[in-house]
């Protein structure tokens, strides 16, 4: 049995639906999952920044760390009238035994809460299409595992495209720039003093966002230059005095790995140097930056930023 596999067997625990995926990585193994399996392997990136795509189109999860999958699962979304919402997501809250006081309360196990309206992430019913009321449900054990690793504020982004564009590059928050753009900007860090941070870039609005803990503290104007399609991603791996290291999350080509960012890239981003050197401040080891082409404004057309609804945590489901 090839070693990948033998190790994937090892790492499951007894209620899991075993997939032998052979040589090759966790993404490729996404394809053969049927409803309710999974695969599991933390050993292939042991330490790193956490982050999580849930794919509508294809009824699919792949969990990264340091920029490489480290498991996939099938999921069941919103049905036709509870669509699943697109869009960049934080973990506003972890309860391992939760109910749902909007659904005759119903059970919602290990619970990660995407918003206060309703949408989180939690064990349930796989029936091999979407049959939610707008929560992510996920494979019991995978849930409880899924459960183990995440962080309140870490960054989940939920999308519908089956196939997401090669990774881009991220904002150069740190480098110098004298042709960023004056703008307006909002810096608040005293409102969440401390927590995993996450920086939103929105080409649509031509604005990045601060998160910290999943709580805004920031935002400033961002201008890309060229085409933005789909959702890019990337993790800071390291900090120290020689630098940022970045890592690219490639979300959708099962072929490159997840892989180092020189400073060339970081040409197309132009952020005001105030804005970027408050967030090279508050950067740490596992902070991510996500660039979406659709809108982060609520209300619009796009993609509504969750936090957003923070001042709404009286309706939670």
């Amino acid at each position: 049995m090839p070693i990948l596999a033998i190790a994937l067997a090892a790492a499951m625990p007894a209620d899991a639906q075993r997939v032998m995926i052979g040589s090759g990585s966790v993404t490729r193994a996404v394809a053969k999952l049927n409803p309710g399996e999974y695969v599991w392997a933390p050993q292939l990136a042991p330490s790193g920044p956490v982050l999580v795509i849930v794919n509508l189109s294809t009824q699919k999860a792949v969990v990264f760390r340091n920029g490489i999958p480290i498991g996939a699962s099938t999921v069941s979304t919103g049905r036709p009238g509870y669509d699943t919402p697109t869009g960049v997501f934080t973990i506003l809250q972890k309860h391992v035994e939760h109910y749902s006081s909007t659904y005759d309360n119903a059970a919602m196990p290990y619970m990660q809460r995407l918003t206060w309206r309703g949408i989180a992430l939690h064990a349930g019913k796989l029936p091999g299409y979407p049959a939610s009321h707008g929560c992510v449900r996920l494979p019991p054990a995978f849930a409880r595992l899924l459960f183990g690793l995440t962080k309140v504020g870490m960054t989940v982004v939920i999308t519908n495209r089956a196939a997401t564009p090669r990774i881009a590059p991220p904002p150069a928050i740190a480098a110098s720039d004298p042709a960023a753009r004056a703008a307006p900007m909002e810096w608040h860090p005293e409102i969440s003093p401390a927590g995993p941070v996450s920086i939103i870039v929105s080409a649509a609005d031509a604005r990045a966002f601060v998160l910290r803990n999943g709580v805004i503290i920031g935002s400033a104007a961002v201008q890309v230059d060229g085409p933005v399609g789909g959702t890019w991603a990337y993790a800071l791996r390291s900090k120290s005095a020689n630098g940022q290291q970045w890592i690219r999350v490639n979300l959708s080509d099962e072929t490159t790995p997840g892989g180092s960012v020189g400073r060339e890239e970081w040409a197309r981003f132009h952020a005001p140097e105030e804005f970027k050197r408050a967030v090279a401040d508050i950067l740490i080891p596992g902070s991510t930056i996500v660039v979406t082409a659709d809108s982060l404004r609520a209300g619009s057309t796009g993609t509504a930023l969750t936090v957003i609804e923070a001042e709404d945590a009286a309706n939670k489901p």
